[in-house]
């Protein structure tokens, strides 16, 4: 009898923690910029998962690339494999808007092989969303604000010359 309790038993103990290892892993949140800043010495050497928008240029080395990605609070550089970057279809600036993506790999507060840079060097990257053209819309209000602000500028440079007497030549 009590072998048939302990066979379930084990069971039960190997699916839980089975479960709560694959649960870890699956749930596990992007670490922030700031808490990879303010507590670099912990993550130093240790695996992290970043995610956020790629901006910037994607700087090809040989086998390896360099981009930037900006969590919404600060940018971290992210070095990894060439291969892997062929996917980012859009780097954000003033008229797109990047492509979200998660990178994992190992975060070094001082990079020996970088200079002493902050970086990640990444093992993979995974593209949550593709970035897009962003259209340039100007609105009404700048335009008349700097029209107004012309005006005032040609009047005053008028008044300068006038007051010099570059306007009573005899």
């Amino acid at each position: 009898m009590i072998t048939l309790i302990k066979k379930p038993i084990k069971l039960i103990i190997f699916l839980s923690t089975f479960y709560s290892l694959f649960s870890t892993f699956a749930l596990a949140e992007p670490v922030s910029s700031p808490d990879l800043i303010n507590n670099a010495k912990q993550y130093d050497g240790k695996e992290v998962d970043y995610k956020g928008e790629v901006i910037g240029d994607v700087m090809v080395r040989g086998k390896f690339a360099w981009i930037n990605v900006n969590d919404g609070k600060n940018a971290i550089g992210i070095w990894l494999a060439a291969d892997l970057v062929k996917e980012i279809s859009y780097t954000g600036s003033y008229k797109e808007k990047g492509d979200i993506v998660e990178v994992k790999g190992k975060f070094n507060r001082a990079c020996i092989e970088h200079g002493g840079d902050l970086d990640i060097h990444a093992v993979s990257l995974q593209i949550i969303q593709k970035g897009e053209k962003v259209d340039e819309v100007i609105s009404p209000h700048k335009i008349r604000v700097a029209i107004a602000f012309l005006i005032i500028c040609l009047t005053l440079t008028v008044i300068y010359f006038i007051r010099l007497g570059y306007g009573n030549r005899s």
